[in-house]
C-alpha cells in the first residue's frame, strides 16, 4: 500500500517523521502542502499526516510501531 506524507519546509515533526517512515524502509511520497491552498486547508495545523493509498489517515504523533500497524 502507497503512503503520502503530508509535509512542509523547515517543519521540524515533518522531518522525524519521514525519517521514521524511510528508517522503516516503506515506500512513500512526500507532499509539500504549500504549493496548495486546498492542501494547507486540510493540513496546515496537522502536519505530519501520513495518508494510505485507501484514504486513511494517521496524524501526528505517531511512532514505528503506529505507522506499521497502519501500513500494513
Amino acid at each position: 500500500m502507497s503512503l503520502t506524507l503530508f509535509s512542509s519546509p523547515g517543519c521540524h515533526l515533518c522531518e522525524q517523521a519521514e525519517d521514521l517512515v524511510d528508517y522503516l524502509g516503506l515506500p512513500f511520497q512526500v507532499v509539500d502542502i504549500t504549493s496548495d491552498v486546498e492542501l494547507v486547508r486540510l493540513y496546515g495545523v496537522r502536519i505530519p499526516v501520513l495518508k494510505r493509498s485507501d484514504g486513511s489517515e494517521l496524524g501526528w504523533p505517531f511512532d514505528a510501531f503506529d505507522v506499521e500497524r497502519f501500513s500494513a
